[in-house]
């Protein structure tokens, strides 16, 4: 029970509720934790072995949790040629580390993303690829854990049991869940699929990052629809999906849609014009009754229907009358039956509310999400126990709407991009997908290997490829069928008349999508080396100019290999909330390397800045938030540099007046 309280206003409550807003892990138990706090802003002390005691620890903690703050620097994303539709579609597929992937996102896309799905290595024993090296040295990971005592003396301790084995796993997923969690908009929400093995400290993971009170529930998947013989204790036969809200009061799940089992509940017994309805019980437990919910009901042939011990009737008297004057009181077709309330299909909500178990008839198992590939992969086997399609519809159905933006930075087999084609394909909708997947090669035996797939991620973005066409085909093949009913439809005298394309655009579709509206491509990046000389430092060896193909003064800025395109994605990369989906255009057809970016950024990698370049740049409409230029181009002469700018804002003025005063410029 909330009492009021006695305190007209307590400031310093108010304070820490406000802090555990922004840093939820600061705030336990309603104090604060000033260590935590200075953690949370970046800041950490040298901890030794032993002194990190409180809630979930593991030796290496501090060093994981400080790794989330640590700038990424010397790596950018690199536009790669192995997209689809990569000029126009909205989707990304990144290869490469995803801890290093979700610090490049982070400017980018800070509070874009409504919802993130991942599915982490489940730490079973065997190696997993993450390999950070986030823990103490050995020998003091080994004194933390008491196999060896300070003067070296060793103890027996059980190896599975020890720190070591989940701290390994806990270093890799603690910085990749707190950058998630920047990712997340306001109202966003992660779901992360994980066994027995971690999800227990998985949950304290989550915990320390969201905040207990974010934590939204755990799902039961049932991964497998038959019980394996072959085990020493239980068959396996689920998984967990853990769900954390970025904040809880702003994320509620939409309704799943009502099944047809559900509706064939409902019948129109007496023909009723409000449609089909269902009888409920007529009754309540008698504890939560007025006196006049006590009464005695006569039904139209004349029986009498008394109450039920430790019963009452859900209406009082007066409405229960209403209620048998309007039809909504079914005594049965004799009109002999105690009386039931008529509940309408067409006044119950149009959807039902997600339970937590999961079963594999509604949702899929593995071995569907096996068949799955295997149908659009039939040429080879690719991964042995991939995600069901259905499954990530099932969570994309409860997460997100229309545009939103999804992440899933364990892409593994792109079950998720896969899963957002064909729901937007469904719907109309049109969800973006980012998807990072690390480069890890495949075994030389495996079958993806002698198929000519090196890499896990080349399968992954295969699979968007086939997946996407065949979603294309399938809405294809509806609007053939559509179309002939219609050509059917207007038959007159015996002919048949095709509607016209302008016709066929008014009359009804039902199934609405247009094939060539849906996104099934994606922009194909790859995490690579710096294309920028950030440092400028001392020109290359002429040899090593002249083998690149730069000239001298491109040798000062970038590095051998680069592409102007590189540079144009690394400068925005430092933007903010700019997606990587903007479209990159020539603005002015003499200057060959300058760049327009989404309309809104103007990139200029000309060797020299003319008079005439800049009254082509301050015509441009409508006039650029940011200006980017070369260092370079303008040499020692810091006159004309300034010179130059003047000019450019004059020029501004003079096209656009004060429209074209908000702009600013950087330099290369």
């Amino acid at each position: 029970m909330t009492r009021v309280p006695q305190q007209i206003s307590d400031p310093i409550s108010e304070n820490l509720a406000k802090l555990a807003e922004l840093f939820p892990a600061a705030v336990k138990d309603g104090a604060l934790d000033l260590e935590a706090l200075r953690a949370e802003l970046g800041e950490f002390e040298e901890i030794k072995p032993g002194d990190e005691t409180y809630e979930l620890n593991w030796v290496g903690k501090q060093a994981a949790k400080k790794e989330a703050f640590k700038p990424l620097l010397g790596k950018t994303l690199s536009l790669k040629d192995d997209g689809k539709n990569s000029e126009t579609s909205q989707n990304i597929y990144i290869e490469g580390d995803n801890l290093e992937a979700l610090k490049l996102l982070r400017q980018n896309y800070y509070g874009e993303v409504k919802m993130i799905y991942i599915d982490p290595p489940y730490n079973t024993g065997k190696d997993f690829v993450y390999k950070d090296n986030f823990t103490t040295k050995s020998e003091e990971s080994e004194q933390a854990e008491g196999s060896v005592s300070s003067e070296g003396e060793r103890f027996s301790k059980n190896e599975r049991s020890s720190n070591r084995f989940h701290a390994r796993w806990l270093d890799m997923i603690y910085p990749r869940i707190k950058i998630a969690k920047e990712l997340l908009s306001e109202d966003g929400v992660i779901f992360i699929s994980i066994d027995d093995n971690e999800v227990a400290n998985l949950r304290q993971v989550c915990d320390d990052v969201f905040g207990e009170n974010n934590f939204v529930s755990t799902i039961a998947w049932e991964k497998r629809y038959s019980p394996q013989n072959a085990v020493k204790w239980f068959s396996e036969a689920h998984d967990f999906i853990l769900i954390y809200a970025k904040e809880k009061l702003n994320w509620y799940p939409n309704l799943l849609e009502r099944s047809d089992e559900m509706n064939a509940r409902y019948r129109n017994l007496d023909n009723d014009p409000r449609g089909p309805w269902k009888p409920a019980d007529a009754t309540a437990q008698a504890g939560h009754g007025t006196q006049s919910q006590f009464y005695t009901v006569a039904a139209p042939n004349g029986k009498s229907h008394k109450l039920p011990n430790g019963r009452c009737w859900v209406y009082t008297e007066p409405v229960y009358q209403k209620m048998v004057e309007d039809n909504r009181i079914w005594f049965g077709e004799t009109g002999n039956n105690v009386p039931a309330v008529k509940r309408f299909l067409t006044e119950v909500k149009q959807g039902t509310a997600c339970q937590t178990i999961w079963k594999y008839t509604d949702v899929g198992h593995n071995q569907e999400g096996k068949k799955e590939l295997n149908a659009l992969f039939p040429e080879t086997a690719t991964f042995d126990t991939p995600k069901p399609v259905r499954l990530l519809e099932r969570i994309l159905k409860l997460a997100t709407i229309e545009n939103d933006l999804v992440l899933d930075f364990f892409s593994g087999s792109a079950t998720t991009a896969h899963a957002v084609m064909q729901l937007n394909a469904q719907d109309g909708g049109t969800r973006r997908f980012i998807m990072v997947q690390l480069p890890e090669i495949c075994a030389e035996d495996s079958d993806a290997a002698k198929a000519g797939y090196k890499t896990i991620s080349e399968i992954s973005k295969e699979r968007i490829r086939r997946a996407g066409e065949k979603i294309k085909e399938e809405l294809q093949a509806k609007h053939v069928e559509w179309q002939k009913q219609q050509a059917i439809e207007t038959k007159k005298g015996g002919k048949l008349e095709i509607k016209d394309d302008e016709e066929s655009e008014k009359a009804p579709n039902p199934y609405i999508i247009d094939p060539n509206s849906l996104d099934i491509g994606f922009k194909s990046f790859r995490i690579e080396d710096t294309k920028i000389n950030w440092l400028k430092k001392d020109l290359r060896g002429e040899d090593i100019i002249a083998e690149a193909g730069l000239s001298t003064q491109d040798a000062l800025d970038f590095v051998p290999g680069y592409t102007d395109t590189d540079v144009v994605y690394e400068l925005m990369l430092r933007q903010s909330n700019i997606p990587l989906t903007g479209t990159i255009t020539h603005p002015i057809a003499t200057a060959q390397r300058t760049y327009l970016y989404a309309d809104a950024y103007l990139i200029c990698l000309e060797e020299k800045i003319t008079q005439k370049l800049v009254e082509a740049l301050a015509a441009i409409e409508p006039t650029p938030n940011k200006y980017f230029f070369r260092d370079s181009a303008f040499g020692k002469d810091i006159a004309l540099k300034d010179e130059t700018f003047r000019r450019l804002k004059a020029e501004i003025h003079k096209h656009h007046g004060d429209l074209g005063a908000a702009y600013t410029v950087e330099f290369i």
